[in-house]
């Protein structure tokens, strides 16, 4: 029964401003084309970002790195605003694993502190360091960029 429990990369990041500005920003896709993708973060560019934020809504954003397309896409599985955000997250591509990222924002005395956990199927265990300073960077961008 244990192997059907998933891995877990967590990030965390501080920020001096309020929960509902940071949580705003996962929900915009102008802001998301700042933190998430395109050339400010990695060689990549972003080819389209379209989402429908509310539960129940999908988002699709796609790139091209390396010369290839790669559209991320996910739904919106849970929005309780400012405080905790369940979106699903994966790579469109025949047989691509689904997977969910969880945001938690607690407010503290000048800001806030943001926990992302990406919930992966176990298979993916090797790739949870990669995830982690994935989500690592893009939280260090929107840290600078609030």
């Amino acid at each position: 029964m244990t192997t059907r429990l998933p891995v877990q990369a967590v990030a965390t990041a501080l920020f001096s401003v309020s929960p509902e500005r940071v949580f705003d920003a996962f929900l915009s896709t102008e802001m998301v084309g700042k933190f998430m993708f395109g050339p400010q973060l990695r060689d990549e560019e972003i080819v389209s970002l379209s989402n429908e934020p509310w539960e129940g809504g999908s988002f699709s954003y796609l790139v091209r790195r390396d010369g290839q397309l790669i559209n991320h896409i996910g739904k919106y599985v849970e929005i309780a605003y400012p405080r905790r955000l369940v979106f699903t997250w994966q790579v469109e591509e025949e047989g691509a694993d689904s997977s969910d990222v969880i945001i938690e924002i607690a407010p503290i005395i000048d800001g806030c502190e943001l926990t992302l956990t990406h919930e992966m199927s176990r298979k993916w265990g090797s790739f949870v360091e990669q995830s982690r300073i994935a989500w690592g960077k893009m939280l260090d961008k929107l840290t600078e960029i609030l």
